[in-house]
This record gives C-alpha cells, structure tokens and sequence, in this order.
C-alpha cells in the first residue's frame, strides 16, 4: 500500500521527470509550455549531471508517443531537445547527445514523412552545435544510409516526394558538416558512406532543369526563396560543401563514386550531366587536387576502353573539360577562337598550372595516344568487315563516331600541352614524336605491318595534328632547344612524304615553332609587298645559339624546302605554307650568311619553275602559274626585307618558259 501511495504522489517523484512532464500540456494542439520549458532549461545548465536522465527520460516518452501515434507530443518533445541541445555545451551533454540521436532515429525509421522531416530538421540543429570535445564513439552509419534512402524516395504524392528528398539533402549535409572536420570521424571518407552520399547527391541534381549553369562559381544555382525548397539546388550545394572539404588522401573516395553513378545511369553519352558534374568538381576542390581528379578520369577512361565510341568521346570530352578548367585556374582564362579546335591562351600568365607538379605528364600523353591508336585500329577494323557487314550505313556510322572520339582526344591533348611550361612542353614534343611511325626509322610505339599502309597514314595525320595543337604558342629561346635532331629528322622525314595533307601538318608545326613574335598572320596570302615596313613585322637580332643552330641544320632545311616545292601534288596551301616558312624564316634566324643561302635557295627555286617544261601538262596548267608566283614572293621577300631590293625586277625576266604569264603575275600582284 505505501508503494501504490509513493507512485502515485506526484511530488515524490524525481524533479527532472516533473519538470519535463510539465512541458506537455493537456491539449498538443497548445504547443509547449514556454514557462515550463524556461524552468526545465535552468534546471539543466544548473544540473548537467542530470542530463543524461533527462534525455532519456524524454526518448522514453517519444517511443511511446510515436507507437501511440501522438504526433503533437512527439513534436512537442523534439522541441524540448532542440532548446536543450542549444542552451547546454558542457561536457556532460555527451550522454544526452546518445538519447537525442535515438529519438531523431526513431523519427527517420517511421514511415510518417512528417516525423522524417521533423527527425531531420532536428539533426541539421544538432549538426550546427561546435562541441567543445571529440566524440570516441559515436558512429553516424545509421544516419548516412538513412538520410540517403530519404534522398530516392519514391512516394506516389510529388509534394510530399519533394519534402522527403529535400529532408534526406539536408540531413546528408548535416552529416558532412558534424564528421568531415572530425578527425575522429573520418571513416565517412570511406567507400561504403561515399558510395551512398555521392550517389544519393547526384540523384537529385538530375533534375535539373538548367545543366548549363551547373558548375559555374559565378552563377547562384537554385537561389533565392524557392532554391531552398528545390532538391536538385540542395544537393549540388551539398556536393559542393562535401568536395570542398575533401583534403588530398579522400580525393580519390569522393571521385569514384561519380564515375560509378555515371556509368550505372548511362549518362556518358549524351554527356551533358557528366560534364556538369565535373565542372562541380574541379571548382569545388582545392586546386592542387585537380590531378586526382584527371588521373582517375584517366584510369575511367582505360576501363572503358572497348566500350562504345560515343561512351569514349563523352569520357574524353569529360576530360577535357577537367583540364581546361584547371589551366583557367592557374594559367588564365581562355580565348575564344573561331574554330573549334584551336585553343589559345593569355600570354601574359607565366605561372605553370599545379596541374603539371609530378612526374605523371608522359603518363597521361602516354595513355591518350594509347586511346588514340586504339580508335583508329576499331575504325578501320570495322572498315576491313564492311563488306561482310550487313548494314553498311551502321559501320561508316561506327567510323564517323570514332573519328569524334578521336578528335575529341587530340584537343585534349593540344589543350594538356597547351598548358605546360616549355621545357615540359618541349619533352612532350619529343614524346609525341616517337610516337609518329616514320619510313627508314625503327618505331617501337606502333606495329606498322598489322595497322597497313592506311592505318599508319591514319595515325601519323592524328600524330602530327597533335603536336600542332602541343606546339601552339611554343615560345622557345634557342631554336636548338625546340627542334634537337631527334625531333627534327623525323619531321623532315615526314616533310618528303607522297602525301600533301601530312607535309602540310609538319610545315604548320615548323611554323608554330619558327614564329616566336607571331607575324604569321601578317604573312597570310601569296603576294609581293612593296613597303614591308607598313607590315609592322615585330623581331629581333638573331642570337649566337640561332646562329650556331643554322650553321647545322640550315642546309638541311634549304634542302627540305626545295624538295617540298618540286613534289607534283603540291597544292595552293602546300605553296602558301612553302612561302610562309621562307619568310619566317627571314624574319627569325637571318643573318647576312643566311640572307645569302635564301636568296640562292630562291635561285633555285626560279631555276625549277623555268626548266618545267617537261613535266605534265595538267601540272602546269593547272599549277604552273600558281607555283611560279608562290616562289618567287619568298625570293622578293628575302631581298627586300633585308635592304637588297633594287635587282628583284630583273629576276623574273629570266623567265622565257612561258611569257605569256608575265602580265598576268604582274597584274595580279
């Protein structure tokens, strides 16, 4: 009887429990009990040993609640802890903090969607609180998978659907802000809580109805008063927060679940998506991180490597744009350019991107021209069977793809080399280089004999475009340096080809090398100038290296040149650029020695012109007045730039081959 008395006397009952009971009042619907609440919060921060009974006394509560369905207490009760969670930061608040995180995870496992958001919103609280001490045992796996079910909710009401999602966001970056700063916390690096946070992420930047804009720092995604509400905003600023904060060790942990969803979604090809989730990334995180980034697209690339060619272009083109943005961080911005395929760069940055720190340069060329022989091999594998075929539409289908993916590859490498330091530039160079199958030199990178005579024709045209792009804006000191025989024999090589389409590419790559105070477009057209000094032709003394580099090579570049001009399918541009190179070569490396060598070459070359008579019909028709002129503007170039113009009217008149073009040629220039 004294024990029935004792339990039902309110006043014998502990202080704590009298004090949280009075915060309910005897209609929910009132809400809680300020006053009360004021009395309960003194009596904690008065009493913080009695914590850890309060909150588990209130989480006895909330069970019962919830199996009851009282929702008005429940939420009542989730009140009372967020208050006591911001007025208490003793040390004791650690057990409370067990009993808190209960309650919220009896919520989140409720399949009420208003007790999910209201778990949720109490844990985002949580997740703002700074605890003053680490915490050695607390484990937040339950809330990771949790919040990441929550994220891919499937609830058939679409209001409530994005209530649940948006709850799930916001709860996957409470997690992130309460552990990523915790060194006792950093298992949620590891790959079974990134494989959920990642994915649960970008599930929901999906939605997105404007991709352009993802990935840009400038543009505000999802701002403003509905932003807050919209789960594909949310997720790509948590995305952003969680990269952020992701130091040098968890790169690759935060990367790879990317390129797992990527694959799984099917979303390499069209790539839109893919590209914006990169451009997230590689402005997200810290700019001496961006080679984990690019060395795991790289290895997705490799895995990938019998894939479908518009898989591998949308990989290739994902790594593009991982690059360029990394150069724009550490090199400047871009210039815009009319083609597609050129990219150019402010001269005025001079500092080396970090992107270049290490000695995995030769890797990633090594591994893009890898995937670049790769392609060419599968089209014309495919071209052998196109007979056999059954549709033949769908294998020049298969070519055409494979020949974006191969485009796609050499931007990507003009722009890597686009964005080194010359003397890392000038290795690259020599490695692409080796990598040319050259006629007469032994060639250990390529298998000429199974390849055939088109394959390898294939792969030198994509070789030397390349190196066109690599060498683009090359600034070398000393010619010695950019052009060492190694490099220089085989492209001279090349430069004697029955082809005009490869000796067209080995001239553009001695132009982008020659021309270190860019007058090439000054030099555009075939014609003779009257007044050079109207061209404003920028250069300088030729220096004592230059000079020694001439004395070498230079006879063996006269040579090259003059062989150029008599190979019979020769066309306009094979001419134009026969005539640049002279005149750059004018106007870079000329001394009196070398004036004297161009103007016998120039000789030489009339001497060509006016003995021509034998040669085809068709070729002089057709050629022979265009030949005539393209060399002989090199030859009045040469002497009117350096002073020696008064006898250039009496060359041309040695020409008794064919008169009758005199006028015409005078006419015209």
């Amino acid at each position: 009887m004294p024990a029935g008395v004792c339990g039902c006397c309110g006043p014998l009952r502990p202080r704590y429990k009298r004090l949280v009971d009075n915060i309910f009042p005897e209609d929910p619907k009132d809400g809680l009990s300020k006053s009360d609440m004021e009395k309960l919060t003194f009596y904690a921060v008065s009493a913080p040993e009695k914590l850890d009974r309060i909150g588990a006394y209130l989480a006895e509560k909330l069970s019962r609640d919830v199996v009851r369905h009282r929702y008005g207490n429940v939420v009542i009760a989730m009140e009372a802890l967020d208050q006591l969670l911001m007025a208490c930061h003793s040390q004791s608040i650690k057990p409370f903090v067990e009993s808190f995180l209960h309650m919220v995870a009896k919520l989140l496992e409720s399949r009420e969607p208003d007790l999910q958001v209201l778990g949720t919103n109490s844990f985002v609280k949580f997740a703002n609180i700074e605890e003053d001490t680490p915490s050695y045992h607390r484990r937040y796996d339950f809330f990771v998978s949790q919040f990441s079910a929550m994220c891919h909710s499937t609830h058939e009401d679409q209001e409530t659907r994005t209530r649940i999602r948006v709850a799930g966001i916001k709860g996957l970056q409470g997690v992130v802000r309460k552990t990523v700063n915790d060194e006792l916390q950093a298992i949620i690096w590891e790959p079974q809580h990134m494989d959920k946070l990642i994915p649960s992420m970008l599930f929901n930047m999906q939605d997105s109805e404007d991709l352009d804009r993802a990935g840009h720092p400038n543009t505000p995604s999802g701002a403003g008063q509905d932003g807050e509400e919209n789960p594909s905003a949310l997720a790509e600023n948590c995305f952003r927060e969680l990269l952020g904060r992701a130091a040098y060790g968890n790169m690759n942990n935060a990367v790879r679940p990317v390129l797992v969803h990527l694959d799984n979604h099917h979303l390499w090809d069209p790539n839109e998506f893919a590209v914006s989730c990169f451009r997230i990334i590689m402005y997200s995180i810290q700019a001496q991180h961006s080679h984990h980034v690019i060395q795991q697209v790289l290895n997705h690339l490799d895995t990938h490597n019998k894939n479908t060619p518009r898989v591998r272009a949308g990989i290739v083109q994902v790594l593009l744009e991982t690059v360029a943005i990394a150069a724009k961080g550490s090199v400047g911005m871009i210039q815009g350019s009319k083609r597609s395929d050129v990219f150019t760069f402010e001269s005025e940055y001079t500092i080396p991107p970090n992107l270049w720190l290490g000695p995995t340069v030769l890797e990633v060329f090594n591994t893009l021209l890898k995937h670049l022989r790769m392609s060419v091999d599968f089209e014309l594998g495919d071209s052998s069977r196109r007979n056999s075929a059954s549709s033949v539409s769908s294998v020049r289908g298969r070519e055409s793809e494979e020949r974006i993916v191969q485009n796609a590859i050499i931007q990507t490498i003009g722009f890597f080399g686009g964005n080194l330091p010359d003397y890392q530039r000038a290795e690259v160079m020599m490695f692409i280089m080796g990598k040319v199958p050259v006629y007469g030199t032994p060639c250990h990178a390529l298998d000429t004999v199974k390849i055939g005579h088109q394959g390898t024709k294939r792969i030198q045209t994509m070789l030397l475009s390349s190196l066109i792009m690599v060498t683009s804006g090359f600034k070398s000191k000393s010619m010695a340096a950019a052009l060492p025989p190694p490099f220089l024999d085989p492209l001279f090589s090349i430069s004697l080809m029955e082809d005009s389409e490869l000796r067209q590419l080995v001239f553009e790559i001695l132009h982008n090398i020659l021309d270190r105070h860019d007058n090439r477009a000054k030099l555009r057209g075939i014609r003779i100038i009257p007044n050079v000094s109207a061209l404003k032709i920028k250069r300088e003394k030729i220096s004592k290296q230059d000079v020694a580099f001439m004395k070498k090579h230079g006879q063996q570049l006269y040579r090259h040149i003059y062989l150029g001009c008599k190979e019979e399918d020769n066309v306009h541009k094979n001419f134009e650029l026969l005539f640049t190179t002279l005149a750059i070569l004018t106007i870079e490396l000329a001394n009196e020695e070398v004036v004297i060598d161009l103007i016998r070459l120039a000789i030489a070359l009339q001497t060509v012109r006016t003995h021509a008579a034998p040669i085809k019909t068709s070729w002089k028709c057709k050629r022979g007045n265009g030949s005539y002129q393209r060399r002989e503007p090199a030859h009045v170039y040469s002497l009117r730039h350096h002073g020696v113009g008064g006898r250039v009217p009496q060359l041309p008149e040695s020409d008794d081959c064919q008169p009758a073009l005199l006028p015409a040629r005078q006419q015209g220039y």
